[in-house]
């Protein structure tokens, strides 16, 4: 059996639950390295990165370069003399630190590759009505996800499932893929997979502001996945007008009608408890909502300081 001594990189809490199943299962994790401190909210504190806060707790050694190619980062990294770099929610290394380590470097990332390369394959599975999904360990090499598959493990999509709850899932179902690979790579039982680039790929580039925004126009289907692929974040919008005012909402939880009507599109039929918006084959009916400065309610909460003129709508 090879001698692993793993470098962690990550950041976010997808990247914690990895993290602390190869703490708990005992590996040896001579290092992390995650994103240098920010400043954050109104009293602009600096604030931590989850895998920082994990790794201090767990005494491990703790690396925040601001420049991955920068000389004194590059020495004191191979001073851990690590022989397993392991990545799971960072960013883009440079060649001179994946090539370091004996073993390699691999990455967890959340979709069932070559599919959904990307910053955000989370959303766009759950926004293009996929039913199925997944993780994938793979070597990185000097492009965005392409690297060879080390292991899969799919999962399927609910009908329900948000961005949030398939998050969730998938970081259960990553760590275990991820002691899975270590065990691979130190038993000398890897299989190395190419990633085929023949079919259409489906991508997973970042989502912005604008891909936030809710067409209704668009069928039942098409903006039931948009809204639940973008929550509980980014989350969905819209703009409410509503007689001579217009208002900015943010959308989270909605359920979908199938029915025909003759209702224009994001023409609201609200009654003191519920507000349904009007689309082709059917309604959403918004079921948690925001308004500006406050924070998210359900609907029918909202609606007892809303006042919604006949005309409402929504564009």
């Amino acid at each position: 059996m090879k001698d692993i001594r793993i470098l962690f990189m990550g950041t976010p809490d997808f990247a914690v639950a990895t993290l602390s199943a190869i703490v708990e299962a005992k590996h040896n994790v001579v290092g992390v390295i995650t994103a240098p401190d920010r400043p954050a909210g109104r009293g602009r504190k600096l604030n931590t990165s989850a895998v920082k806060k994990y790794a201090l707790e767990k005494s491990i050694p703790i690396l925040q370069p601001t420049n991955l190619k920068d000389k004194s980062f590059l020495e004191e990294l191979k001073q851990l003399n690590a022989t397993l770099q392991i990545v799971v929610a960072f960013r883009m290394l440079p060649k001179v630190v994946w090539q370091m380590p004996e073993y390699g470097t691999f990455n967890l990332h959340a979709s069932l590759l070559p599919h959904y390369r990307g910053a955000a394959p989370i959303n766009w599975a759950i926004i293009n009505g996929e039913t199925k999904t997944g993780v994938t360990t793979f070597f990185i090499d000097d492009k965005i996800d392409t690297g060879e598959i080390i292991l899969q493990e799919e999962t399927a999509i609910g009908p329900e499932e948000t961005a949030g709850t398939l998050h969730d899932k998938l970081m259960v179902i990553g760590a275990d893929l991820v002691l899975k690979t270590i065990k691979a790579i130190a038993n000398t039982m890897v299989t190395l997979q190419k990633q085929e680039d023949t079919v259409p790929l489906k991508s997973a580039y970042k989502i912005h502001k604008e891909t936030c925004k809710v067409n209704w126009q668009l069928p039942l289907d098409s903006v039931y996945n948009h809204i639940r692929g973008l929550c509980p974040y980014p989350a969905a919008w819209t703009t409410l007008y509503n007689g001579d005012e217009e208002v900015f909402l943010k959308i989270y939880a909605v359920s979908k009608i199938e029915e025909m009507h003759n209702y224009k599109f994001g023409a609201l039929i609200f009654t003191k408890k519920e507000i349904k918006v009007a689309v082709k084959n059917g309604f959403i009916n918004l079921l948690e909502i925001q308004l500006p400065g406050k924070r998210k309610m359900q609907t029918k909460d909202v609606l007892n300081g809303l006042n919604l003129e006949k005309n409402a709508h929504l564009v």
